[in-house]
């Protein structure tokens, strides 16, 4: 598999430098200063990819290209901004990257409760609380029917919980919530956030999931012409938020979305930690069923818990069994090879790492700390020798 890294471009506290002695080929990146909604321009794609390249790397990935609000809602200026995608899709693949990961979220993008949560080794990884994340939903951002999303009990432990946190948990909790996620288009506040709610209003499941299905009608046949591979990544928690319709979140759901628009061009990032957060989803069951369609995978664990709550696990621990799905992956990659595919490598990327070592407390994303994620890698990488070695599992 082509073992990638993902970049924040030049501001970065993980430098290419770092990404190049983890022994990484690839660049996961994307123009996220440009990440509204606009067109890409191709000499600002051209610019980011001369630092990859002069750096002895390559661009492999896009991640993301933002599907703007509009988009999602069809409202306000979607047909400007679906037609700024198309123009981006054709500028990166003109520059030769061919791999575009990117989702189709709701308000938000990947969410956590706690972004620093103590682990037993003494790092910390990242966590979702269902009991938090509803004492912020009925208590503090005090949502509208917000009642009638959480069970009882839940809500009870909720209360509980509110009168043991302070002012600053409290804040913290809000901004982990919607103020802060790496490379978001922008982050919002309370009253923006209600708003944004309200632009949503009646917008049902099936509803929004037809509005993806409109969307790819439009921008798959232009990957098609452009020979690009779009991917799109599950939501992340694979459960709905804020009330708001989730439409990636479990194999029924990748099913419906590759045969609403049937392409080669249209397919899926194979990320097992946020797929793997749902219980209903068999991870080792899903890589092989849908190996041919899988264009990018995200390589990461999580530890679900009983209430629903679940925490990034290592790499090679939580409730996924890595192995088997790497295992499932290479097959394909050696099937695509016997067809003679040049295309025939996965992308894939160590994700989400804990904070260890010399990283705890230093200024990095959450997530994406270096020596957490060169852990990871090196432990994927000695999977990945040993099933090449074995030519597969027995």
């Amino acid at each position: 598999m082509k073992q990638t890294w993902r970049w924040f471009g030049p501001d970065d506290t993980v430098t290419l430098s770092h990404v190049k002695q983890a022994g990484a080929s690839g660049i996961v990146t994307a123009l996220h200063q440009l990440n509204d909604g606009r067109a890409w321009p191709e000499d600002e794609i051209l610019k980011r990819k001369a630092i990859i390249e002069d750096a002895g790397l390559t661009w492999s990935v896009v991640e993301s290209i933002i599907v703007h609000e509009d988009v999602k809602t069809r409202s306000g200026r979607y047909r400007e901004l679906i037609d700024n995608y198309k123009a981006s899709i054709r500028a990166v693949a003109k520059a030769g990257i061919k791999t575009i990961c990117y989702n189709f979220m709701a308000i938000t993008d990947w969410t956590r409760t706690d972004l620093d949560y103590q682990m037993q080794h003494g790092g910390t990884a990242l966590r979702f609380d269902v009991v938090e994340f509803c004492a912020y939903d009925l208590f503090i951002l005090k949502r509208p029917g917000a009642e009638a999303d959480h069970p009882p009990e839940r809500i009870e432990r909720a209360q509980a919980r509110l009168k043991r946190m302070s002012e600053s948990d409290l804040a913290r909790l809000e901004r982990n919530l919607i103020e802060w996620v790496p490379a978001r288009e922008f982050v919002y506040d309370r009253q923006s956030l209600n708003r944004m709610l309200d632009v949503y209003g009646e917008l049902s499941t099936e509803g929004f999931r037809q509005n993806l299905f409109e969307f790819l009608a439009e921008i798959v046949p232009v990957a098609e012409e452009a020979g690009v591979r779009m991917a799109i990544h599950p939501d992340d928690p694979p459960f709905p938020l804020f009330g708001l319709p989730r439409v990636v979140c479990c194999a029924a759901d990748a099913r419906a979305l590759l045969s609403a628009v049937p392409s080669a061009a249209n397919g899926i990032t194979l990320c097992t930690g946020s797929y793997g957060a749902n219980p209903e989803n068999d991870l080792v069951a899903m890589a092989k069923e849908f190996a041919p369609d899988i264009h990018f995978a995200h390589l990461r664990n999580v530890t679900k818990e009983g209430d629903g709550s679940f925490h990034e696990a290592e790499h090679l621990e939580g409730d996924t069994d890595m192995i088997r799905v790497v295992d499932a992956l290479m097959t394909e990659e050696r099937r695509r090879q016997a067809e003679g595919r040049e295309d025939w490598e996965i992308p894939m990327r160590p994700d989400h790492g804990h904070a260890i070592v010399d990283d705890i407390g230093k200024r990095v994303n959450p997530g994406y700390s270096c020596i957490g994620r060169l852990k990871g890698l090196a432990e994927l990488r000695g999977v990945m020798r040993t099933i090449e070695t074995l030519g597969g599992l027995r």
